[in-house]
């Protein structure tokens, strides 16, 4: 059975394709603007992940 692919995997050569392909993509001047939401997205959900395990801990009390 085949493992799944992992995108940690991706290293070097690859990591730097994909990241041209990006620019080309968006921009490079759009892409300082997608880091900080993509950044605001993940505080957000870490923030949302500890909101549910905080009610999760009242609700089993």
């Amino acid at each position: 059975m085949p493992h799944p692919v992992i995108l940690a995997e991706i290293f070097g050569p690859d990591l730097l394709i994909v990241l041209a392909i990006v620019a080309l993509l968006f921009g490079t001047s759009r892409l300082p603007k997608l880091a900080r939401s993509l950044g605001s997205a993940k505080s957000e959900f870490e923030a949302g992940l500890r909101y549910g395990h905080a009610e999760a801990d009242r609700a089993s009390e």
